[in-house]
């Protein structure tokens, strides 16, 4: 977060993504349309959780000139799906060298209220759950249906009273501890029917933190996706 004018402030946020695409030595074979989609979906979600509105981002490519139109559609096609289609994008390729593997980074750019609060407190009127299920590699194909959609994370977005943090690699208790200012939280403290340590990958699903007061119109439009997490406040 950057400081911008008296009022506002530039929120940074990005992702890589490593071995993954069409190249013959990738980890996973996907084509380029999906790395570059789920390489924005996991940037994009974390700025627009910090309360910002993406306005630009750069996409760094290190996959070689031929894959810059497939890269570009698959950011193309999370734009469309968050009705952002005007965020201006810029970036290089790596051309003068031919890497053994796929590789890009994606950074987005937002801008944000300095009135945004990011962190809520522990009470006994929040309640938690995890949208989505956290998956990670060839499950991203394999279990596509389990994976939350950006459109439904835009909706939470414009909710108020309410705090979304996407889970990454490092596991739904990590990104837990991360929006609560006042205590941390151990596994044991924490139940739930989804693993709490697993990587999420690219931000396949992420935890909302809401007044209980609204937790039937959470769940309704959550459906599917929703799985409820009850934590140890003592």
């Amino acid at each position: 977060m950057i400081p911008f004018s008296k009022g506002e402030s530039i929120i940074i946020a990005c992702d890589n993504s490593g071995a993954i695409g069409v190249k013959e030595m990738d980890a996973v074979h996907v084509p380029y349309e999906m790395v570059s989609y789920f390489c924005f979906r996991t940037a994009v979600m974390e700025c627009m959780a910090a309360g910002a509105s993406p306005f630009a981002l750069t996409v760094q490519n290190f996959c070689g000139n031929a894959a810059w139109k497939d890269l570009m559609n698959g950011i193309s096609q999370g734009k469309k799906e968050l009705g952002m289609e005007g965020i201006s994008v810029t970036g290089s390729t790596e051309s003068n060298f031919s890497l053994m593997q796929s590789a890009i980074g994606i950074m987005v750019l937002g801008k944000r209220s300095n009135s945004v609060i990011g962190e809520v407190p522990i009470t006994d009127r929040v309640q938690l759950a995890v949208i989505g299920a956290p998956l990670v590699g060839n499950e991203v194909m394999e279990r596509k249906q389990e994976i939350a959609p950006l459109s439904l994370f835009k909706e939470f977005c414009s909710m108020p009273d309410i705090v979304l943090q996407p889970v990454g690699s490092k596991g739904i208790l990590y990104e837990l501890n991360q929006i609560f200012a006042d205590r941390g939280f151990e596994e044991h403290m924490v139940q739930t029917t989804i693993d709490l340590k697993k990587s999420s990958g690219p931000s396949t699903c992420f935890i909302i933190a809401f007044p209980k007061e609204k937790a039937g119109e959470v769940q309704t439009m959550a459906g599917q996706y929703f799985h409820e997490i009850n934590i140890e406040l003592k």
